[in-house]
């Protein structure tokens, strides 16, 4: 555990560095470092007017479209940000934009056919192998060579933060992305609990912290009408199953585990096999059978979740700060002015306990812009992709373009009424979508749009507090050979699906928790131990990178 204690404190405080090193990316001498820098040894000379190329060149570019589009943004190159960099390097992008829905479908589509575009921006942790199985199975290139010859803005951030190096490269030291990076800790963390503040003083309890004081809480939202509306309708707490099973363990990290492989002692282990996810699963059947959890929490989607928090039923959810905390925020101001919703910490099991495992995102999460085989024109590829990690470039993809989506108010850069307070009623995402696309690409994104994302007093307040957890526990992105990804693949697919079969049989009674035993030995016999080994052999690997 010091191990991880100590990488974590280096990444955080490299994070930092880097949102300082973003504000410029400057050289000694306080130049920013752009496409117009002199092309290090080796490189081909720029073309005087500062573009990238002498003459048009046209790249194919695989990506999933961010968020909810704007009306009228059909592809990226209808963004403002790409249309300037376009201009600026003198390269167009021909994007492919998988179909909402089908991105996973079509990416494995597009893997199987061997036919590939120039890039494939993607979560690379989703391939067999990670960037490792790409790269081995000659899909994408490794880009060190050409990144410290043509990149010299991604150079110098790695050269200055080598933790971002580090989380970056494989264990063999290989880098196969241009990496989308959050580079400060503030960024990192974006979703927690949810509770409406107006129906705790309506019930007189104040801000529940350990196991005990939430089960006190949501039994009084279910039986004083804190709603006021004379119906036992209150819903006191609807959890949707894939985030109590895979996100961020909004109550299952009070025991210090999750529903998947994190750290205990310095070693790896698979949480639903602890006995302490046996007193998780009671406490829930528990909750279950009381009425304190929605009946509907397995088939609640998007859709219904909404209704019923406009709809005034619920008391406590997981939230994200931006489309919960805000949506719902912003959504009740006129239907009704009590409507009061705070982020609640990460709940505990003994009084004064720090939470223990919460959400946080890694500084690099496996999501960049790879280079295929496919591609002829790499050098000129990698420029146009360094681009957006100088000055310049992260100003376009985090705010776009200055004087429409924002201004600059004693050096910070506003996001103008447009996005803000958009005229026809647009989101903030979809109406800065028309201009820029901070969610995530190959770039840095920049602490000071999540301040203007998260601008309500109660999302910079849930961003404390769900920041405020140890978060020690949990696994850094690992690297795995390809025989290692098969495996896994292979062990987990079937001891997840059961996992989650099981949930629901002991939450809803039809599975007594008296068998809970049984489930482990189950799990045991489908190859467990052989999954865990594969993790802790990678983990190992990179405290050695």
């Amino acid at each position: 555990m010091k191990h991880r204690n100590k990488s974590l404190t280096a990444m955080m405080a490299a994070g930092t560095a880097l949102a300082v090193a973003l504000t410029g990316c400057s050289g000694s001498n306080g130049t920013s470092v752009d496409t117009s820098t002199p092309a290090p040894a080796g490189a081909a000379e720029a073309p005087k007017d500062g573009k990238i190329v002498s003459s048009p060149l046209t790249l194919s570019y695989f990506v999933q479209m961010s968020g909810n589009p704007a009306p009228g943004v059909k592809s990226y190159n209808d963004m403002a940000a790409y249309q300037e960099t376009e201009k600026k390097t003198g390269i167009h992008i021909d994007f492919q934009h998988p179909a909402t829905g089908q991105e996973k479908n079509q990416f494995n589509l597009l893997m199987a056919s061997g036919s590939y575009p120039d890039v494939i921006e993607w979560g690379w942790g989703d391939y067999p192998g990670g960037g490792v199985g790409a790269m081995n199975s000659g899909v994408i290139i490794p880009l060190n060579d050409y990144i410290a010859k043509y990149a010299p803005n991604l150079t110098k951030l790695l050269t200055d933060n080598p933790e971002i190096k580090k989380a970056i490269s494989t264990d063999d030291g290989r880098i196969f992305a241009f990496p989308f990076l959050r580079s400060d800790p503030y960024l990192r963390t974006y979703f927690g609990l949810g509770i409406r503040q107006d129906w705790l003083d309506k019930v007189g309890l104040k801000m529940p912290e350990t196991i005990d004081e939430w089960h006190t809480v949501l039994k009084a939202f279910k039986e004083n009408d804190p709603n006021g509306n004379g119906k036992a309708d209150e819903i006191p707490l609807l959890i949707r199953k894939d985030t109590m099973l895979n996100f961020s363990n909004v109550f299952l990290n009070a025991w210090g585990i999750s529903a998947r492989f994190n750290l205990d002692g310095g070693k790896v282990i698979y949480g639903p096999i602890q006995p302490k996810y046996k007193e998780f699963l009671q406490t829930m059947r528990n909750w279950y059978k009381e009425g304190l959890i929605d009946r509907d929490y397995a088939g609640t989607d998007d859709k219904q979740k909404d209704a019923k928090w406009t709809g005034e039923l619920v008391g406590v959810s997981e939230l994200a700060v931006g489309g919960g905390i805000g949506k719902y925020t912003t959504a009740m101001a006129g239907k009704n002015p009590k409507f009061s919703l705070v982020g609640a910490p990460y709940p505990v099991l003994n009084k004064g306990d720090k939470p223990v495992l919460g959400q946080v995102e890694p500084i690099f999460n496996s999501v960049g812009a790879a280079i295929t085989k496919n591609n002829k024109h790499v050098v000129e590829t990698v420029k146009w992709l360094d681009y957006k990690y100088g000055q310049e470039g992260a100003m376009l993809f985090n705010f776009g373009i200055e004087g429409k989506s924002y201004t600059m108010k004693d050096g910070f850069p506003a996001y103008t009424d447009e996005i803000m307070k958009n005229p026809d009623g647009l989101s903030f995402a979809t109406s800065l979508g028309r201009y820029a696309v901070p969610f995530g690409g190959p770039f840095v994104q920049d602490k000071r749009y999540q301040e203007q994302n998260a601008a309500l007093p109660q999302q910079q307040n849930a961003l404390k507090t769900w920041m405020d957890v140890k978060n020690d526990g949990w696994l850094p992105p690992l690297s795995f050979t390809n025989e290692e990804s098969t495996r896994l693949a292979a062990i987990m697919t079937d001891i997840t699906t059961y996992r989650d079969e099981m949930f629901d049989k002991f939450i809803m009674g039809a599975e007594p928790i008296e068998n809970f035993d049984k489930y482990v030995k189950t799990i045991q016999g489908m190859g467990i131990q052989e999954a865990i080994d594969i993790q802790e052999a990678a983990y190992k690997r990179y405290l050695k990178r």
